[in-house]
């Protein structure tokens, strides 16, 4: 049988920069679990409520949607969640602000043309050369303990490339973040985005999402584009408002949509293929 090297995940590193601003904070990795999302609801349920980082090197029913599954390697997709008590003001936009620190923290040049988009609500998009692929996924819950609130944001990146498998359909490429970084691996993938993605949800608590709006809008995906709401209907994007709702401009007028109510897709062209399962 040939042996496995482990996946060196570099833990200590960053608990040495998280727990100084987020007491009793603590890291683990798992090598198998069925979704790093619950796992942490789990716990939650059984009464630890402490900041979490759980990562894990595979999962076996890792959450995403329409039903599509990944069949990829160890080591081809970075998997985390983040749980810790929150109690921001105001929840809307939490997913874009997430989706803003992932991408400034991965892609700090945003190049055009060459770089990390993201798609509202909840996606990160691979963009190069007018070719758009589906990097990666977040996927926000929130639960309530001793009246307090505590929230776990999971997040998948393909880091290596891979394969997805949909239900009756055939294998279909994903991007990865080795095309556009060809030394990234999955662990220090991990180390590049926790400590900003733990400074990101804390001020989050604390201002909202309006000092992201900026740094969203230099990256969205869609604003200036053809749209289709879930509920059939088409428009023009224009960007998101300072609490992190969709402009949409209708036949009806502008709408503000929020990611509660509908999906969104573009009219024209393909979307990017790929929906990851985060957790």
């Amino acid at each position: 049988m040939l042996s496995v090297d482990p996946i060196r995940w570099p833990l200590e590193a960053i608990w040495q920069a998280v727990q100084p601003d987020l007491a009793g904070f603590t890291c683990e990795a798992l090598p198998t679990v069925d979704s790093t999302n619950t796992e942490l609801m789990r716990r939650l349920k059984a009464g630890q409520h402490e900041p979490t980082l759980l990562v894990a090197e595979q999962q076996s029913a890792g959450r995403g949607r329409l039903g599509r599954q990944w069949h990829g390697q160890r080591g081809d997709s970075l998997t985390f969640s983040l749980g810790l008590p929150l109690s921001p003001a105001d929840w809307s936009g939490l997913s874009l602000a997430v989706g803003v620190s992932l991408a400034d923290s991965l892609d700090p040049a945003n190049a055009p043309g060459h770089h990390i988009a993201l798609k509202w609500p909840n996606d990160l998009w691979l963009s190069q050369n007018k070719r758009e692929r589906k990097l990666g996924g977040i996927l926000v819950e929130t639960a309530t303990f001793d009246r307090q609130r505590y929230v776990v944001i999971g997040v998948g990146i393909n880091v290596r490339a891979l394969a997805l498998t949909a239900p009756q359909t055939t294998s279909i490429a994903a991007g990865c973040l080795q095309d556009l970084q060809a030394e990234a691996d999955v662990a220090s993938t991990l180390l590049r985005v926790v400590p900003s993605l733990v400074q990101t949800v804390q001020a989050f608590a604390q201002w909202g999402f309006a000092p992201y709006q900026a740094r969203f809008a230099r990256r969205d995906a869609l604003a200036g584009r053809d749209v289709q709401l879930s509920d059939g209907t088409q428009g023009q994007a224009h960007g998101v408002t300072q609490s992190g709702a969709l402009l949409v401009h209708t036949s009806a007028g502008m709408k503000e949509i929020t990611s509660s109510e509908v999906s969104v897709r573009p009219v024209t062209g393909r979307a990017p293929s790929g929906d990851l399962r985060p957790c």
